[in-house]
């Protein structure tokens, strides 16, 4: 996983998504899929750019422990 500053958690691999109930999303075998961390996507979980035009902003270091 890549935490993008100022956008999106880009997640990569082999992985199964699942919603609060626990039903996997259909991913139609994508090896990566970007997750919105700015609460404004019209598709969430998944990004859609969103960040961009509301100017969402966040800085992230992993060295911030």
């Amino acid at each position: 996983m890549t935490v993008f500053n100022d956008g999106p958690i880009k997640v990569e691999g082999n992985f199964v998504l699942k919603d609060a109930r626990g039903k996997a999303f259909d991913l139609a075998g994508r090896g990566a899929v970007a997750l919105c961390r700015c609460g404004g996507s019209a598709n969430k979980p998944f990004c859609d750019g969103t960040h961009k035009t509301i100017g969402f902003s966040s800085t992230v270091d992993a060295g911030q422990g």
